[in-house]
């Protein structure tokens, strides 16, 4: 295990995260599981970014004791949450120096893997790194997914509301599961949503979006430009009309004046119709 000793006092401090792995190089199950991850961490960011603290990230590793270190026990969440922080790049989430453990965690089954998610690290997040929220999903059985809340140092599951959303009440959101294409796989994906259902849009999503709003802005205007030229023509024609009535009533004998009390306009107004 690493440490450092302080010179003046020779005090054994714990490693930073600036001295501990944070890497082994194993990538993730499948492209999926890695997209799923994405999704998780990019749909929360812009929810995080309007917040004055918070932090989000995966396939981390989250120390939480010097023995961990010490038998190279690496633990990294696919996808976790932490509130009350401030907005710093990490290298590993180092429980003795931001002085919390995440707030929610995710961890995306695999069959090599759920075992030991619904087993071994769920007791770890329990009993160690006392995370209040953990969830799990399969991304190839979207029937495999719970939540969990800690009441009491005990694991409570999290039951399904009557919109099938797992509600975190940590983050004030819930996680739904969505049918549809992302990054050009069909699928079953977990997704973040409001209380209400309103999905956390992708970056694709709001690409499409932006797109969209673009054409309705330039439906608008070209509906506006119609409607002026439609309000040019008609005015053009209501200004024609007058100037045939009035050039009509002084080939009668009217006079100007006479015209105009008749037209309830002024004399001058008469004069500019004509002209």
């Amino acid at each position: 295990m690493t440490e450092i000793i302080v010179a003046d006092s020779g005090v054994k401090m714990p490693p930073t995260q600036a001295e501990l792995p944070y890497d082994d190089g194993i990538p993730m199950e499948t492209a999926r599981h890695k997209f799923q991850m994405d999704m998780l961490i990019d749909t929360l960011f812009p929810w995080i970014s309007q917040r004055p603290d918070g932090f989000v990230n995966g396939n981390m590793f989250v120390y939480y004791s010097l023995e961990q270190v010490k038998n190279e026990d690496f633990r990294g969440p696919d996808f976790f949450v932490v509130l009350g922080v401030p907005k710093t790049e990490r290298l590993s989430w180092v429980v003795w120096e931001e002085g919390k453990p995440p707030d929610l965690v995710i961890e995306l089954l695999s069959e090599s893997t759920k075992n030991k998610d619904k087993h071994e690290k769920k007791l770890i997040y329990q009993n160690l790194l006392r995370v209040p929220e953990y969830f799990w999903f399969d991304p190839f059985n979207s029937e495999d997914w719970a939540g969990f809340h800690l009441d009491c140092g005990i694991y409570q599951p999290i039951t399904p509301n009557s919109q099938n959303q797992l509600v975190s009440q940590c983050l004030g959101l819930a996680l739904v599961r969505w049918k549809g294409i992302y990054r050009n796989i069909d699928a079953t994906w977990l997704r973040w949503c409001t209380l209400d259902g309103e999905l956390f849009p992708t970056s694709q999503e709001l690409v499409e979006m932006e797109r969209l709003n673009a054409d309705q802005a330039k439906q608008l205007a070209d509906q506006a430009e119609i409607l002026a030229e439609q309000e040019k023509q008609r005015a053009e024609e209501i200004a024609s009309q007058l100037k045939g009535l009035a050039r009509s009533l002084l080939e009668t004998g009217m006079s100007i004046a006479q015209i105009a009390n008749l037209m309830n306009i002024t004399v001058s107004q008469v004069e500019e119709i004509i002209s």
